[in-house]
């Protein structure tokens, strides 16, 4: 495929290389005998039957010159050299020869082309010495190494340069699945990380769940009230672990080779943003950050997904937008939803969010899992903006549950 040719070129060079030799021959042998005809003659013979039958050997194996481009040679220059010998048109039948010994330049090796160009250079030396025959040898000699010489450079390009192409093609082939291969373990390895934060989210379910389950066995007798909060806690808090391991069973496809030291710590959430913009600030980018609506407490899921998001938009600004930045951080607590913006007034580029960029992956996938939208991309203004929303669950208020322990997180 020729890309970035024009529509002509391409569809020429999607023609099957049979039918193009076919019609290559059916070309040569139509205006070489044309041309014998229109001709006068003017010391040679005119053109006949047999002129026709020799015009038919030079030029129609041209239709196999791929094939066999050695016996193609053989049987143009042979036949070129009868048709001059004979006497006819010294001017016609020098192109055949020509084609095949291209041919053989342009797909066999450098020193088959030059063994068979010496065939040809006789035969454009006889018939150039017809033509002038008070022309001195050496000059049709001259005439006919140029000759063959072209054809056999241009050939030797064409070899070279479709060599070029399939060498171009394969590494282009092996870079895309190379691409696909790091992509593939992008996912994966960020797929890993969530698994080992919901670990975090699941045990600390099954913690609420053990210490309002001892709570609720002490006083089940003396204080039956409480005993009943504590059992509606417990079936909220096991309906909302429930809820992770669905989710987490729905995108993970591999298991985690193994546990590190970080797999037990305390799970981030929005309310250690502050510290987070801080730490930012410090490294040189000015940040503003507002609140709008009345924050209240996530699942334990959730607040870690938006707190990574932002995290990774902040790691971005740093990575790209320069130290002189200016970013406006956005946490809107909507009555259904929870909105997230982070926009940057820096000029640098960033992969977009559907390919390249493995953080960006990471927060798209994070995204997904609790039903969520992001999206991220340049400004028109400049800068850079990564926006994400997730649907807001109810609160254990909202479905008439007491609060869940802080003790117990």
């Amino acid at each position: 495929m020729l890309y970035g040719a024009p529509p002509s070129v391409r569809r020429l060079s999607q023609v099957k290389p049979e039918i193009a030799d076919t019609a290559l021959a059916l070309f040569m042998i139509i205006t070489s005998w044309l041309w014998a005809l229109i001709e006068p003659a003017q010391g040679h013979h005119p053109a006949d039957l047999p002129s026709l039958a020799l015009t038919l050997l030079v030029n129609a194996p041209l239709a196999a010159r791929r094939r066999a481009p050695y016996s193609v040679l053989v049987i143009c220059v042979s036949g070129a050299i009868v048709y001059h010998l004979l006497g006819y048109h010294y001017g016609l039948n020098n192109m055949g020869p020509l084609v095949a010994l291209y041919t053989v330049a342009a797909h066999r090796p450098m020193r088959a082309a030059l063994v068979c160009s010496m065939p040809v250079v006789a035969e454009w030396t006889h018939s150039s010495s017809l033509h002038e025959p008070r022309v001195a040898v050496w000059s049709a000699l001259g005439q006919a190494l140029m000759v063959s010489g072209c054809a056999v450079c241009v050939g030797a390009g064409v070899r070279l340069l479709q060599s070029r192409t399939r060498q171009l093609t394969d590494l282009a082939d092996r870079l895309h699945q190379e691409q696909e291969a790091a992509a593939h373990r992008a996912v994966t390895l960020e797929r890993m990380q969530i698994a080992r934060e919901l670990h975090d989210v699941v045990a600390h379910h099954m913690s609420v769940i053990s210490i309002q389950a001892g709570l609720g066995r002490y006083v089940a007798s003396s204080e039956p009230q409480t005993a009943r909060q504590a059992l509606e806690v417990i079936a909220h808090t096991s309906s909302e672990a429930l809820n992770e391991m669905r989710r987490l069973l729905s995108i993970l496809r591999v298991e985690p080779a193994g546990e590190d030291d970080e797999l037990y710590t305390t799970t981030p959430g929005l309310e250690r943003l502050p510290p987070l913009v801080e730490r930012i600030r410090r490294a040189g980018p000015s940040i503003d950050m507002t609140v709008e609506g009345t924050p209240r407490p996530l699942p334990p899921g959730l607040d870690l997904c938006a707190f990574r998001i932002v995290q990774e938009a902040l790691t971005n600004v740093l990575k790209h937008a320069g130290d002189d930045a200016h970013v406006r951080i956005m946490v809107t607590y909507a009555p259904a939803h929870l909105a997230l913006r982070v926009t940057d007034d820096g000029h640098g580029t960033r992969a977009p969010t559907s390919s390249g960029g493995h953080g960006l992956l990471g927060m798209t996938e994070r995204v997904k899992l609790y039903d969520g939208v992001i999206t991220a991309g340049p400004l028109p203004e400049g800068g850079y903006e990564v926006a994400a929303s997730f649907p807001m669950p109810s609160s254990p208020q909202e479905r008439g549950l007491p609060d869940t322990d802080r003790r117990c997180e």
